[in-house]
């Protein structure tokens, strides 16, 4: 039986929610297929986040929630792609800021923007980030295409703005940012789509930090919730990468973007 939550909620109540053994083990279940998505084929908000909104967590509280207990994966995926930083300190002190500012300021939004309108906004976030994720590989094979290589350096400048922007995004909700960050990166700078890809990996860790840090101090978070996730996705995560040769990424993604479809339709039906 579905449960009811009201609109809005006091921040002192997030922590006071009460969830079952078993609502417990359908998130650390959810964080670990997150984990292991993630470390294949990226996604992993689009299992987790309506995991928490079914076992009654309000959608801003599940939010916050996602973003704090997912943040060790990114920091993970950082550190495994440190190598590929190097040589790049000029565009990590350019861009690290705009992307931390960004995170912070799209995580004020979200806090003030109250239960109902992040309720109503929900599927067609969702909607977005199950687009992205669908688009992933031919935007990827577009990028590789792309003539980095003739890109003047002066057009880092041009990637404050919209690195800003994918960030609030991120600060907001986040299932499609690396695909955003990415493909800004990929049309305006040189280089390989592997050092690209560190540096991303560089700039939505610095977007979850700085969100991540935001929440910890609004009192929107189920901790007990957070930290089952936070196990239950470094745990899918050390999966992931050992099974990423053994299982075809592309299939895995479709099922994502299938279960985003259904999430989204859910949401929108509610």
């Amino acid at each position: 039986m579905p449960r009811f939550v009201p609109l809005f909620m006091p921040a002192a109540m997030a922590s006071a929610l009460q969830l079952s053994a078993l609502d417990l083990g359908l998130i650390a279940l959810a964080a670990v297929a997150a984990g292991l998505v993630n470390a294949i084929a990226g996604g992993g908000s689009l299992i987790s986040f309506p995991v928490l909104t079914a076992v009654g967590l309000p959608p801003v509280v599940a939010n916050v929630t996602n973003t704090v207990a997912l943040l060790p994966g990114y920091a993970g995926a950082a550190a495994a792609q440190r190598g590929d930083l190097r040589g790049q300190r000029r565009r990590l002190l350019l861009l690290l800021p705009a992307a931390f500012l960004g995170g912070l300021l799209g995580g004020v939004l979200l806090l003030v923007s109250g239960e109902a309108l992040f309720a109503s906004l929900v599927p067609w976030l969702i909607l977005v980030g199950t687009a992205l994720l669908a688009l992933q590989q031919p935007l990827r094979r577009r990028l590789l295409a792309h003539p980095h290589a003739s890109r003047p350096e002066r057009l880092e400048v041009l990637a404050l703005a919209p690195v800003f922007l994918a960030s609030v995004y991120g600060g907001f909700f986040g299932a499609g940012l690396s695909v955003i960050l990415l493909a800004v990166l990929a049309v305006l700078l040189s280089g390989s789509l592997t050092r690209l890809n560190g540096l991303k990996q560089a700039l939505a860790l610095a977007v979850n930090l700085a969100a991540a840090l935001l929440f910890l101090g609004s009192g929107q978070i189920h901790a007990t919730a957070a930290l089952v996730m936070a196990a239950g996705a470094t745990a899918g995560g050390a999966l992931g990468g050992r099974l990423a040769g053994r299982i075809n990424p592309e299939r895995l993604r479709a099922v994502v973007v299938l279960l985003g479809l259904l999430v989204a339709t859910a949401f929108f039906l509610r």
